[in-house]
């Protein structure tokens, strides 16, 4: 096929648009780093150009589809008008150039956010492309999100899925995934053939004569595979780019005397709701999560006060920080050690309050952009602080070759997604280093395990082996 490229493709972004172009639905697997984002301008740009759409709507976290004026300016040939939602209060379609519309996915989970994109759907309609960025958040098929953006692209005769990992716990995540595109694609009639077909499940009581499901283990995936193959286009960065090694490290970390006995009481308390048939998988995920509290120095009292521990993990990080020269990105799942780390940060390496050294990234931070460009571009700020959920989703953060998580989320993509932050095209580093703070015998070791086993933690996982690990 002939494009006039803006920004010349690598031989992989060429080979998946001219496997995806002409296509009404595709996905691109492409793993993090790949440049998938350019690919699908370069398709919108294709399509625009033949006269097939004059309109694309984008639906991306919140942590990125901001993200996509920037990547549709550098790398759109044609001429560009882009709105955003929240920030711009009108939608008017411009005649002479590709329209782009850009909308936070988590806008879906509410009726509102479903109405503004459903008005703008109706009047494109079938001269519309829609996007999905990241569309493991929509892989709940009994998710809000999920089946409104369902609803909404049969609308769409364009609709484009993205994501590095198209499974982060089993390949039922495809279904609601796939369903987005296009329901008929499988060929089956509903999710529970489709879940017969390539999925053995396993019946357990809890309670009276209620029973949970969950799978097994899986069958014919060499049937998903070749059914999938028609039309998505999968890649993965150790195939396509020349990227340093990744090397993974453990510091452990003995407790403090004052965190281990807090983490023993609250060990006793975790088992107890853990065992109970009763509790809500919230209450037992809330649970573990006040181990974490406890592992990264801090914990709330009963009647909701932080209470600050001693905190031995924070002590190891800061060691760490001596022994690095570069910038570092530190992770972390909780907003306390976020700002404490930045303070410490802060108040060990910039004395004389002359140099912003250290900046944050979590759920309050209303610029983000601005602070990315600072982390990647400021030689003085030489550290960089985030929620994996917030910093952990289609952001370049190149400048940095170490990371150091302070703590671990439950969730495997998060995890993944972090990581890549820094192992894509332009690192020009030898090594790519991750550097986990794990307190010995705690839930810190269970987490790590069950992340690099690649297995997120779920009301199985809770019910048959991390009580066990508090035994």
């Amino acid at each position: 096929m002939s494009h006039n490229y803006k920004t010349q493709p690598m031989v992989h972004q060429r080979d998946a648009l001219k496997k995806g172009a002409t296509q009404r639905v595709f996905g691109l697997f492409m793993e993090q780093g790949t440049g998938k984002t350019k690919v699908i301008i370069d398709n919108a740009v294709y399509l625009y150009d033949t006269n097939n759409i004059d309109t694309v709507f984008v639906i991306a976290p919140n942590s990125v589809y901001t993200n996509w004026e920037e990547e549709i300016d550098k790398h759109a040939s044609s001429k560009n008008y882009i709105f955003m939602h929240k920030i711009h209060k009108t939608f008017a379609p411009r005649p002479d150039c590709l329209t782009w519309y850009l909308m936070n996915v988590e806008a879906f989970s509410h009726k509102s956010g479903y109405e503004t994109a459903y008005e703008l759907i109706k009047f494109y309609g079938l001269k519309t492309m829609i996007v999905v960025d990241e569309s493991t958040t929509i892989k709940n098929r009994t998710a809000k999100r999920s089946k409104n953006l369902s609803k909404l692209s049969k609308g769409c005769r364009y609709k484009r899925i993205l994501t590095g990992t198209p499974i982060t716990k089993s390949p039922l995540d495809l279904w609601s995934q796939i369903g987005f595109l296009d329901e008929e694609i499988f060929g089956f009639k509903s999710y529970y053939s489709f879940r017969a077909r390539y999925c053995v499940m396993h019946s357990k009581p809890v309670s009276g004569n209620r029973k949970i499901e969950y799978p097994l283990y899986f069958i014919n995936l060499d049937d998903l595979e070749q059914k999938m193959q028609s039309f998505t286009y999968r890649c993965l960065k150790k195939d396509c780019l020349d990227l340093p090694p990744q090397v993974w490290q453990r510091r452990n970390i003995f407790l403090s005397n004052q965190q281990r006995n807090t983490y023993e009481i609250l060990k006793e308390q975790a088992r107890v709701i853990i065992q109970d048939k009763q509790a809500s998988i919230t209450n037992k995920l809330t649970e573990i999560s006040k181990l974490q509290q406890v592992c990264s120095g801090f914990v709330y009292s009963d009647d909701g006060k932080l209470v600050e521990l001693d905190n031995a993990k924070l002590r190891e990080l800061l060691n760490i920080l001596d022994e690095i020269d570069g910038k570092v990105i530190i992770w972390s799942t909780f907003r306390y050690s976020i700002e404490l780390i930045a303070k410490e940060i802060a108040k060990k390496y910039d004395k004389k309050n002359k140099k912003d050294i250290v900046v944050t990234l979590y759920g309050d931070t209303k610029d983000r952009p601005s602070v990315v460009k600072k982390f990647n571009e400021d030689k003085d700020c030489k550290y960089l602080v985030s929620n994996p959920s917030v910093g952990g989703y289609g952001l370049t953060l190149n400048a940095s070759s170490i990371q150091i998580f302070f703590n671990n989320s439950y969730n495997l993509e998060e995890r993944l997604q972090a990581e890549a932050r820094n192992h894509r095209k332009g690192q020009t580093a030898d090594k790519v280093t991750y550097i986990d703070l794990v307190a010995i015998k705690t839930i810190d070791e269970f987490i790590l395990k069950a992340l690099k086993n690649k297995i997120q933690i779920s009301a199985q996982t809770l019910n048959e082996e991390v009580l066990a690990f508090l035994e």
